[in-house]
């Protein structure tokens, strides 16, 4: 028994949706990170906040990482490479970054969320590329 082959041409509005997908996990990722980004003003010394802050960032890592790992699926293979180099970067800053609020060092903390910054920043201005 033979199975048909779908190809994209035969699904209209395929590339369109696709697309649109994609804009929306950008903005989202944006978002995120802008989010990530204005943890720094946060930095303090009390107990509540490092547990907070360590549970924001593992939250906001995650949301991140779900959908860059879709926007990779998505973009162009001539994408994919500069995409999946930022983002392994920052998942690997992150966690460095984590451990630092694990173990509440303060200079640490500082150094892994400049970082961290650097490497957000560098990861908004591929997306931006996309949209």
């Amino acid at each position: 028994m033979t199975y048909p082959c779908f190809q994209e041409d035969h699904h209209p509005g395929h590339d369109k949706m696709v697309d649109m997908q994609s804009k929306g996990i950008a903005c989202r990722i944006k978002k995120c990170a802008y989010e990530l980004l204005s943890i720094g003003n946060d930095l303090m010394d009390d107990a509540y906040s490092w547990d907070l802050m360590g549970r924001d960032i593992r939250l906001k890592s995650m949301f991140l990482y779900c959908d860059l790992s879709q926007l990779i699926s998505n973009v162009p293979n001539d994408q994919k490479k500069a995409l999946t180099e930022v983002g392994n970067k920052l998942f690997s800053s992150i966690e460095e970054l984590d451990h630092a609020v694990k173990i509440h060092s303060i200079p640490l903390i500082r150094d892994r969320y400049n970082e961290a910054g650097v490497i957000l920043q560098d990861l908004m201005v591929l997306t931006g590329v996309m949209e």
